[in-house]
């Protein structure tokens, strides 16, 4: 007997016996357990105990294919059967294809969307094709491309699936494409929102042909496809389709505009000929001067409120948000089309940005471009409340323009800072969505009030205070002379008394 036995024999006879069985045992179990699990291994790298192919991993290849093909062949060399040879020599093609044909399934491919039109306001139908093509002799059996979508514009006829993870919308597609083949697929949405809506990435998966191998590449590519917000005619919102914002020409006649004629007169010699109207003068059978309008700068500042509670970070009401949006959006229109100097001051701020918006006055055919595009990314976040950004950016403006508050409430605060923008002499016109009546301080200031409800049953009328300030000096002029000789028509109450005179 060895020495070894005899230490065990006398552990096991000891007082401390209990323990030492104990712990015999439990090292026989690891003992047995690691060598079932290196039986385990072995079984398993042949594939013995799968009884299905499993769906959950991306690629069904498994390093036991070359193992047993290896081991047929060699078996069959061995044996002189050939029939192991044949399957061996089966199993290595299909692997060395099918890894052949998944490296360059993603050679030459490509993938487009293609949009009718990359802008639309709301309400317009936009149509969508989806392209892609195989530039390459080899066919793709499979493509499945899974492309970022937004959700607030869903395609007809296809679902959109919200991920979980990301909340993102995803559009999954399955394709399969032959050698040198091009693909499209139409699709049509409505532009149902305002906003800057990204299409993309997009990931591309595909493989062989007897699905061994995968492989995926993610496309980088994204696009931006804006919709405006709604864009109704002033008439639409009640305002007057002419001079809604009152009087914007020049009262002294320091200098004219030679483009813009507002009547004729005889001429006289001091008369520039350049001036003179030869169809008028052929008419009347006498020369006749072109009267020019002067020149002034007509700037129009749309000055816009998103908050839509007087406590802007307790949240925001979505239809009145819209409904400013499009009220500034119509002005803004309105104005490029009379060729005025139009800009843009909105409390709110663009996707990713903390930052007011300010778009500087200008006419030139990209301004309408530009404007549109902030009202459309403008979101609910108020950065400031419109009062304090109206106090700090109001010596920036242009003298003499005219300052388009546009809210969907009248605070205290406001009608105070619009007060104080009048007595510096700035020209200011507020459209307000309040329910309640504008404060009577605001009465020197043109005001309309409009309802919360679709622009296209609104029908204000005449401006709630204000209406002086629609008039022109001359009309001003013409209505006191007027009211004055109404005045002296009128009897006298208190008559002077015969013996008096």
């Amino acid at each position: 007997m060895s020495d070894e036995m005899r230490d065990i024999r006398r552990k096991m006879r000891g007082p401390d016996a209990h323990e030492a069985r104990s712990s015999m045992l439990t090292q026989g179990r690891d003992v047995a357990g690691q060598a079932m699990k290196r039986v385990g291994d072995v079984a398993g790298y042949f594939g013995f105990g799968k009884r299905r192919i499993d769906f959950t991993v991306e690629e069904q290849f498994h390093e036991a294919w070359i193992a047993l093909a290896a081991l047929l062949t060699i078996f069959g060399l061995i044996l002189h059967f050939e029939a192991f040879l044949v399957i061996g020599a089966m199993l290595l093609t299909i692997v060395a294809v099918s890894w052949v044909w998944n490296r360059l399934a993603l050679f030459g491919l490509t993938y487009q969307r293609n949009f009718s039109v990359k802008r639309a306001f709301v309400g317009e139908n936009v149509e969508l094709e989806l392209a892609v093509s195989n530039h390459k002799f080899l066919p793709l059996t499979w493509l499945v491309i899974k492309d970022i979508y937004p959700t607030d514009l869903p395609l007809r006829g296809i679902e959109i699936v919200k991920r979980a993870d990301t909340n993102q919308g995803e559009l999954t597609t399955v394709w399969s494409l032959k050698w040198y083949e091009t693909l499209k697929r139409p699709y049509q949405f409505q532009a149902s929102a305002r906003g800057f809506y990204r299409f993309g990435p997009a990931n591309i998966e595909t493989g062989d042909l007897f699905g061994l191998f995968r492989s995926s590449h993610r496309l980088k590519d994204e696009q931006v496809f804006i919709v405006y917000p709604k864009v109704v005619p002033l008439t639409a919102l009640g305002l007057p389709a002419k001079e809604p914002f009152g009087d914007l020409r020049a009262a002294r006649f320091m200098f004219e505009d030679p483009v813009r004629t507002v009547g004729i007169r005889d001429y006289r010699p001091e008369d520039d000929f350049r001036r003179l109207h030869w169809k008028a003068s052929a008419r009347r059978q006498t020369l006749q001067t072109r009267v020019l309008e002067p020149a002034s700068s007509h700037n129009l500042i749309v000055c816009l409120n998103v908050a839509t509670l007087e406590q802007h970070w307790r949240g925001v009401i979505v239809d009145v948000l819209e409904q400013v949006v499009s009220i500034a959006a119509s002005v803004c229109y309105h104005s490029i089309e009379q060729r005025w100097q139009t800009g843009l001051l909105a409390n709110g701020a663009l996707p990713r940005s903390d930052q007011p918006i300010k778009v500087p006055p200008g006419r030139s055919p990209d301004q309408i471009t530009a404007l549109l595009e902030m009202l459309a990314a403008v979101t609910p976040f108020a950065t400031a409340a419109i009062e304090k950004l109206l106090a700090a950016e109001s010596p920036r403006l242009p003298w003499g323009s005219t300052l388009v508050v546009i809210s969907a409430l009248v605070t205290e605060a406001l009608a105070a800072t619009l007060l104080d923008l009048k007595q510096m002499g700035r020209r200011v016109v507020l459209i307000s969505l309040d329910p309640a009546p504008p404060p009577p301080a605001l009465k020197d200031i043109l005001v309309y009030q409009l309802k919360r409800e679709r622009l296209e049953a609104l029908d204000l009328g005449q401006p709630v205070s204000g209406a002086q300030t629609l008039l022109s000096p001359d009309q001003l002029q013409q209505q006191a002379i007027q009211q004055a000789g109404a005045l002296l028509s009128q009897p006298s109450e208190n008559p002077v008394p015969t013996h008096a005179r």
